[in-house]
């Protein structure tokens, strides 16, 4: 940096005001506005190397000046909008300014470590929970105002101020600071004075508030941000009183240490005690190992040190290239102090209860229809592993979490850790750990969820355990979700993929099998595989006599049920993912013909035999429009099913008209017998699932 544009900086900076210590006041300047304007627009002017933000932070300007500006002029609406838009710059992290990359080159490398130590001590600064007082008094009156006569200031300053939670959080630990567990970090000290100054009950209201939906993503960041460093079970587990667990734990890494300690201290004695200095060491001759020649081998060292004998001591070891590392996984879990553990808990049993299922729905709907950030989808992934490994540690309800315990969850995850793997394979060097870590997240995701449904498996409620069957059914039926563990397990990489990723790979894989056999119910351990049966070919015999329209009717359907199983066997896994993939169907379908003699209320049953007929034939979009299309023109009685169907039960409704006996498929007669036993066994099963609450595995619909 030029000394001209230094002093200018410098000089800047002094024209902001003093700070009087008697009276622990920051006094302004008069031009102290207009100051904050120039700081804004050198900022503006930066290059490459960021001498700018790098003279801003050697002279502590944010700690020194523009914090004390902030908790002495909040009130002044001019100047703490400036201020907050300069402080939200200043704290930007350093791996946006460089693109999600981390520079290589020796010198941009040094601008981008000088860069993380000015950020470490920004975020020491904010350890003064006076600072956030300020903020969250500014962002509650703000968001006192109704949502449309806020205005487009106000939402800035709610979002500048989420954004600059998130900016201190994501700062990484000092790696000189070293803390112990259960010491508070400064990470920890600053998650206090966020608690302290009501900032988290602010942030826990924005989650829980239909009217804040475009904040939902910053909130969420924030969140992973804070309990980047818990662990959800341990943090679910916490307790006014430490457990008896803990405590021998603790005990049992004591004494490790001491071991430790004790073991080192004996071998330095046994290094000197008892023998001479080395240069007296002697010489001994080592039986049954040959020298280069055909006598025995000749030692100089001490005895003591024969056991360290190798012949690689002086080999050099061939060096591994860069590009043939094995990925190291940099993350790491911590445990914060006891008190902190206390509140963070309690923020989370906070937002499950109150607003985990309309955030969480909010935020996927933003993702699917590409409304938000490019892939924002990785605290998504963070959100649903952590709250809902929380809520199966801490008191199991499926309720808190019922919007992410589906099929369609499943499917959504299995739908991003494929593209992941893609760009793992497909894109550059640089972005490589990047997805590695996001395909990680995906499948700690995808873990989490056969972890919810194995406990609902095990929950004393039956209608709990009858929504388990119900996704299990569909997700163990389909050989996409059955597969895709071992996809993954086959393409391990260890260049691309870290030991840390592999570990729960093997151990999703291992609860997925287990859950498998279980499905299966095969006995002492064994699976039951079912073969397709093959197809039988009919023959036919020419007869002199004519028989009756019943016997050939009943021949013809005998033979038809042969190959009704196999052909349902490649039928349903094409029609499942139809209805999982939320295509639109059409709409303008009209199930009946108007300009028939027949009355509508009596072509119900064509309208279901044309149902089948298009099941059969493997149109399977248009057999799910002419059955909702039916379900409008014939509401009455259910007998088409109801509006408010969950995609499981309409799969199972699909399942036994495709095997109903309708007589013909291509004869359009009426079957008043087969129509009134499916209204009732519709019927049922809804009336059951109504008193319920819940969707039923076992729907079955019984047809003459």
């Amino acid at each position: 940096m030029s000394s001209l544009l230094s002093a200018e900086i410098q000089a800047t900076c002094n024209a902001l005001g003093y700070f009087d210590v008697a009276a622990d006041k920051y006094y302004a300047d008069s031009n102290t506005l207009e100051t904050v304007k120039d700081l804004i627009r050198f900022l503006r002017r930066d290059d490459d190397s960021y001498d700018v933000r790098r003279q801003l932070g050697d002279t502590k300007v944010l700690q020194t000046d523009l914090l004390p500006l902030l908790k002495s002029y909040w009130e002044e609406t001019d100047l703490f909008d400036v201020l907050l838009r300069l402080i939200v710059n200043l704290t930007t992290p350093a791996l946006i300014l460089w693109n999600e990359e981390v520079p290589t080159e020796k010198t941009v490398r040094n601008h981008y470590l000088q860069i993380e130590d000015h950020l470490q001590s920004y975020k020491q600064a904010f350890v003064d929970d006076a600072i956030w007082a300020v903020l969250s008094t500014r962002l509650s009156k703000v968001l006192e105002i109704d949502y449309a006569e806020r205005g487009d200031e106000n939402s800035l300053i709610i979002e500048r101020i989420l954004i600059l939670i998130r900016n201190v959080l994501y700062v990484p630990a000092d790696s000189m600071e070293k803390r112990p567990d259960n010491d508070a970090s400064v990470h920890d000290q600053v998650l206090w004075a966020l608690h302290q100054s009501g900032m988290l009950d602010i942030i826990l209201y924005i989650s829980s508030s239909p009217n804040e939906k475009a904040y939902y993503m910053h909130v969420l960041e924030i969140m992973s941000f804070m309990l980047r460093e818990q662990k959800a079970s341990e943090l679910a587990t916490a307790a006014l009183q430490r457990s008896q667990t803990e405590k021998l734990m603790d005990e049992a890494e004591l004494l490790a240490i001491r071991h430790r300690e004790s073991n080192q201290k004996q071998k330095k004695v046994k290094m000197f005690a008892g023998t001479r200095h080395s240069r007296f060491g002697g010489t001994f001759v080592v039986k049954s190992m040959k020298s280069i020649s055909d006598n025995e081998l000749i030692y100089h060292k001490p005895l003591n040190k024969l056991d360290a004998l190798n012949f690689d001591v002086d080999k050099k070891k061939p060096k591994t290239p860069k590009n043939r590392m094995p990925l190291v996984d940099g993350s790491s879990d911590r445990r914060s102090a006891f008190t902190i553990r206390l509140f963070l808990k309690e923020f989370c049993v906070e937002f499950l209860n109150g607003a985990y299922n309309t955030l969480m729905y909010h935020v996927k709907d933003k993702l699917v229809r590409s409304r938000a950030q490019a892939h924002d989808e990785s605290y998504y992934l963070w959100a649903l592993r952590f709250f809902m490994e929380f809520n199966r540690c801490h008191k199991f309800e499926v309720k808190l979490v019922s919007e992410t315990m589906s099929v369609q969850t499943f499917h959504y995850v299995q739908q991003l850790s494929e593209n992941y793997y893609d760009l793992i394979q497909n894109d550059r060097k640089k972005l490589m750990k990047s997805w590695s870590r996001r395909l990680h997240l995906a499948l700690l995701a995808y873990r989490e969820l056969f972890l919810t449904l194995n406990a609902m498996d095990k929950s004393p409620d039956g209608t709990v355990q009858d929504s388990a069957k119900v996704i299990k059914s569909n997700i163990f039926y389909v050989p996409e979700y059955r597969e895709f563990v071992l996809t993954l397990l086959i393409a391990y990489d260890e260049l691309k993929m870290s030991n840390v990723y592999l570990g729960d790979l093997i151990e999703t894989q291992h609860i997925f099998l287990k859950m498998f056999e279980s499905f299966c119910g095969g006995k002492e351990g064994s699976l039951i595989v079912q073969k397709k049966a093959g197809r039988k070919r009919r023959r036919n015999k020419k007869s002199g006599v004519e028989k009756g329209d019943a016997t050939t009717d009943g021949a013809e359907e005998a033979t038809a049920d042969l190959n009704l199983e196999g052909r349902w066997d490649e039928a349903s896994p094409q029609l499942s993912i139809v209805l999982e993939g939320g295509a639109e169907f059409a709409t303008d379908v009209v199930p009946f013909d108007a300009a028939s003699e027949v009355p509508i209320d009596d072509q119900k049953a064509d309208a279901m035999k044309n149902i089948q007929r298009k099941l059969r034939s493997g149109e399977f979009e248009n057999a799910i429009g002419l059955l909702r299309a039916a379900r409008e023109v014939w509401p009455e009685n259910d007998s088409f099913g109801s509006n408010n169907m969950a995609p499981e039960e309409e799969f199972l409704a699909l399942r036994d008209i495709f095997f109903c006996r309708l007589g013909r498929v291509e004869a359009f007669g009426y079957s008043r017998n087969c129509d009134r036993t499916f209204g009732e066994g519709f019927r049922r099963a809804v009336r059951d699932n109504q008193l319920s609450g819940t969707q039923s595995a076992d729907l079955e619909f019984k047809f003459n």
